[in-house]
């Protein structure tokens, strides 16, 4: 072969070559494009991406709403205290000398009565305390909100015992105290110690029994919201509304 007919075949060769190389990368970077928007499109279709900090917001507070109602209808109302032993309100441990005193002569009913009326003024007074609830929940800032969305299980529970434990305390104590007076319990409260007090040597016993119903009033609704507020979380039976669907889902 000639020289001039090996140039020709070695230029041949290099082109062959360079047209077997040169779709390659050409088509290795379109599968890559291709894939990236793939991953792109289902990303924007997402409900984590599509959900928004203002959904998130609404749907937090939809959900404490959701379970302030269920929390309020289920203690509001006869035994809802008493009958719980998760929440039940027992008599002050100051009332320790007094029953330690009273049973023994046969006045034992006195005391249960007066447990019973401190059941029923915390029945009584819980649904009126939705509506402070539900104030709190609208007065949360964005920064609450974040908070206690991407928080523990109970996040928004601790926020309100931290935030709103003292200014719901002093709105819930005069219906406490109205709700106290109705049931009954002043006046067994009198007559317990009006007993007690007859009996020789007792010591002196007082006991505030509107804040310590609140107190433990308050705590049986912390206690049944925190387990609402975990359910919505992790049961996707709990979010009964698509707003609920759409921001826990999302989780």
């Amino acid at each position: 072969m000639s020289a001039p007919n090996n140039c020709l075949a070695a230029v041949a060769v290099v082109i062959a070559t360079l047209l077997m190389l040169l779709p390659r990368p050409a088509l290795a970077q379109t599968d890559w494009l291709k894939k990236g928007q793939e991953m792109l499109g289902a990303a924007t279709k997402s409900p984590a991406a599509t959900t928004d900090t203002s959904q998130i917001a609404a749907g937090l507070k939809e959900a404490l709403r959701v379970g302030s109602d269920t929390v309020v209808s289920q203690l509001g109302k006869t035994d809802g205290f008493n009958a719980d032993p998760a929440i039940h309100i027992p008599l002050p441990k100051s009332f320790t000398t007094v029953q330690a005193t009273l049973k023994p002569l046969g006045m034992s009913s006195l005391l249960d009565d007066l447990e019973l009326k401190l059941n029923r003024a915390a029945e009584q007074a819980t649904p009126k305390a939705k509506a402070l609830f539900l104030s709190a929940i609208e007065g949360m800032t964005m920064d609450d909100v974040m908070g206690i969305f991407n928080g523990p299980q109970d996040a928004a529970t601790r926020y309100f015992q931290q935030k709103m434990s003292p200014q719901l305390a002093e709105e819930m104590k005069p219906i406490v105290d109205q709700s106290l007076s109705q049931a009954g319990a002043v006046q067994a409260y009198d007559t317990v110690m009006g007993q007690y007090k007859t009996v020789p040597f007792v010591p002196d016993v007082k006991a505030d029994l509107s804040g310590y119903v609140v107190e433990q009033g308050m705590n049986g609704i912390f206690h049944y919201l925190a387990q609402e507020e975990a359910a919505i979380r992790q049961n996707p039976a709990k979010r009964t509304t698509e707003l609920l669907k759409t921001v826990f889902g999302s989780k």
